[in-house]
């Protein structure tokens, strides 16, 4: 049988300039209406994953968050141990992360030629970056996923170089999850006899911010590939919105001895899930527990997730946090590492689950 127009044309040119260099990403792949996966995206065997069905994190209803103080409790111990869990009654508003997912569309349905002025060659800032993959340059094999990724430095500047297409929407968005945030980590860090948030520990907490729009286009053979690969966070706290589509899986038992292998986080309207990155981790000396996790190709429509991730600046120094230490009198299982140093060696391989964090133990 004949090959279609549209696999004659990903056999007959250089996908890696259509790709990365023309801005066209996978989307543009997608739109060309190809009906089999390229080889440069066939993911090996290990990258695939044990689904456990029936199972999932846990969902914690915020409403009554001032007066019950259970409400704390459970964030603390999902953190503890599962290192994921979804929040509803959260207190961003459904308008902004309505505002936000539209944008996200607005932005990717832009013309290849337009997006690429975010691309690494030729973004005016390094805070502002559109790619394909996670890092092309050092993976064996292709993710199926297009992002645009912005670290937030100041409101000038994001007005100035953010894409008009999603700025205003993005600042809002990163606004109100703040509000968010500050209480989520005054509840974890009173759990650690961690007393009053100052200055240095805030900037350790959250002392940066990027958001990402991360844009999952159908894909032919979804079993064969992944959106994103197993990995855990970089960050202190990741806040996720996730449409409707639903496609991201946490690792559980993990070394516990019942069955090891991955639960879908179903989407809930109007939810963010919340996730412990390698960063709070390492502050609380192991006790929230930073998980893998990875996102599944979806082969019949096209899905958008929207990360904020809360970091420590990239200047700072992480290690155990000293009341951790002396409340529970164990050993530091982590060396004071320069973050900046950490965030480097995370980027500059490919997703491999939890290998990151082994890089500052002891």
């Amino acid at each position: 049988m004949a090959p279609t127009v549209a696999e004659s044309a990903t056999e007959s040119f250089d996908l890696t300039d259509f790709v990365i260099n023309q801005g066209n990403g996978v989307k543009g792949l997608s739109d060309l209406g190809i009906k089999s996966l390229p080889r440069q995206y066939i993911q090996p065997q290990e990258a695939l994953i044990n689904i456990i069905p029936n199972e999932s994190i846990p969902v914690i209803d915020m409403s009554n968050w001032e007066n019950d103080p259970k409400v704390a409790e459970s964030v603390c111990e999902a953190a503890e141990k599962f290192g994921f869990f979804q929040l509803l009654n959260h207190g961003v508003p459904l308008e902004v992360l309505k505002g936000v997912e539209d944008a996200t569309h607005r932005f990717f349905g832009l013309p290849a030629a337009v997006k690429r002025n975010y691309s690494k060659e030729l973004s005016p800032s390094n805070s502002v970056r559109f790619g394909t993959s996670f890092s092309p340059d050092s993976e064996k094999a292709l993710e199926w996923k297009d992002y645009l990724s912005l670290f937030y430095v100041s409101d000038d500047e994001a007005s100035a170089l953010w894409p008009p297409e999603c700025k205003d929407e993005c600042l809002e968005y990163m606004k109100k999850a703040e509000i968010l945030c500050r209480k989520l980590l005054t509840a974890l860090m009173e759990r650690l006899n961690v007393k009053e948030i100052d200055e240095k520990k805030e900037s350790l907490l959250m002392g940066s911010r990027r958001i990402n729009l991360n844009y999952y286009p159908r894909c032919p053979n979804p079993q064969l590939t992944v959106g994103v690969g197993r990995h855990s966070d970089v960050s202190s706290l990741t806040f996720l919105l996730q449409d409707e589509i639903g496609g991201l899986y946490v690792r559980v038992n993990e070394g516990k001895g019942e069955e090891d292998g991955w639960v879908h986080v179903p989407p809930i309207e109007g939810s963010l899930v919340i996730n412990v990155g390698d960063a709070l981790q390492i502050l609380s000396n192991g006790r929230y527990k930073s998980v893998e996790h990875c996102v599944i190709a979806s082969g019949n429509r096209n899905r958008i997730s929207i990360p904020v991730f809360v970091n420590p600046k990239p200047s700072d120094v992480i290690g155990p946090l000293p009341e951790v230490v002396l409340a529970s009198g164990e050993k530091p299982k982590y060396k004071n590492i320069l973050y900046s140093d950490y965030v480097k060696h995370f980027f500059r391989k490919a997703h491999d689950g939890k290998k990151t964090v082994e890089f500052a133990e002891v």
